[in-house]
Parts: structure tokens; C-alpha cells; sequence
């Protein structure tokens, strides 16, 4: 696990963004932890998150021209790594996002920011189903531009059903051809309640280790 990664785990469970119990999910699912990027709620949240993601870019390489934050979750996330590109990596990149319903006035159209062109890099907080994903993707597309990828913040690494043996964001990839980067997976978050051990969280490690056991990929 590299350091930017134990940090964001850090800074999650701080936020109360990443929780440890037992929740259930919308897939009838009982966790032993949730994770909701809705509670990053200040700008030094925002601003950490915004390096996390960029982070993640810097470290996979991917190739690409422009950043692209679906409405409405990605809007922010897609800005706020497009600021830490340019502070701490030098890298002066544009973005846009989308509206949910076209403007038929002023400047009009659906796309706000920078044309979509080139290769674009979306930015999400989850992927859950994939079908915000693959309205971005058909999105992009209709524009002439090229899908480079996806950025996100989890990778639960979890079977998208009982009968799938594969997770939604192993979905993506396989449909489209282009790579998931997230920030942290499930491995993380194991990884780490396992060996801080200046912490009282290991206690939930075999929960979610016996949890990946019976419905991870």
C-alpha cells in the first residue's frame, strides 16, 4: 500500500466518511463497513480528496487530455483534481461536466468547461452499478471524444451479484476496454486495519476479511 493511500484511509475514517459496524447495503448486503464520499464536506476535505485522486492519475499513467466529472458527484471531484494536477504535479489539465437537463439559452448545449475531445479521463466517487459510468461513457462518445478511463474512490472488489463472478467495475473494464484506477479497494482497507496496530480497528478486520471471503472477486 503506498503512503497516499494509507493517508486517504486515514483521513476517511477521520471524516466519518469510512465507518466500521454493520450496514445494509441497497444490495440487501450486510457490510461490516460503509464507505460515503457525500460526508467530505469542507474545502480541506475537498482539497485532500482532490490530491488523492490525482495521486492515483500520477501513479497509473494513464493517458489522457481532459478530466470529466458527471453530474452531479463527479462535478466537484473532477474540479478538485484538476486544481491538485496543476498544484502538485505541475500539470495543467482541463475539465468539464455535464448538466442533467440541456440549457436551451445563454451558451445552451450540456457540456460545461472545456469541449470534450481527445481522451478523456472520467472522474466518479463509486462505481455501484455502472450505469452512470456507461451514460458517461455514451456520452463522451456522441462528442467524437474517447474514453481514456475512470478514477474512483473505492473499489469495493465485490461480486456485483450472486450469480456474477465479477465485480461492476471488472464489468466496465471488460465492456469498454479502458481501465477502473481507484483510489483505495477493499485489499486496502484490510491492509491497513490489519497493521496499524496504534489503532483499536483491527478488531473489525475479521468481519471484513471473512465479508471479501464470501462475496469478493
Amino acid at each position: 500500500m503506498y503512503d497516499y493511500q494509507r493517508h486517504f484511509i486515514e483521513f476517511a475514517i477521520a471524516e466519518h466518511v469510512l465507518s466500521f459496524g454493520s450496514f445494509t447495503l441497497k444490495s440487501g448486503r450486510v457490510s461490516p463497513y460503509f464507505f460515503n464520499a457525500g460526508r467530505f464536506q469542507s474545502g480541506k476535505a475537498l482539497a485532500t480528496l482532490g490530491r488523492s485522486y490525482a495521486e492515483s492519475i500520477e501513479r497509473s499513467a494513464p493517458e489522457f487530455d481532459l478530466l470529466f466529472g458527471p453530474a452531479y458527484k463527479g462535478i466537484p471531484l473532477a474540479a478538485a483534481t484538476a486544481v491538485a494536477l496543476s498544484d502538485h504535479f505541475d500539470r495543467d489539465v482541463a475539465y468539464a461536466f455535464n448538466r442533467k437537463e440541456a440549457k436551451d439559452h445563454g451558451e445552451g448545449g450540456s457540456i460545461v468547461g472545456a469541449a470534450l475531445q481527445g481522451r478523456v479521463l472520467i472522474i466518479d466517487d463509486v462505481i455501484t452499478a455502472g450505469t452512470a459510468i456507461r451514460e458517461s461513457i455514451e456520452l463522451i462518445r456522441a462528442h467524437g471524444a474517447t474514453p481514456a478511463g475512470v478514477v474512483v474512490a473505492l473499489d469495493r472488489q465485490e461480486r456485483a451479484g450472486d450469480e456474477n463472478s465479477s465485480s461492476a467495475i471488472q464489468a466496465v473494464e471488460a465492456e469498454f476496454g479502458i481501465p477502473v484506477i481507484p483510489i483505495i479497494g477493499l485489499d486496502s482497507i484490510l491492509d491497513f486495519l490489519e497493521t496499524e496496530s496504534n489503532t483499536d480497528l483491527d478488531q473489525y478486520a475479521p468481519d471484513i476479511r471473512a465479508y471479501r471471503e464470501r462475496y469478493g472477486v
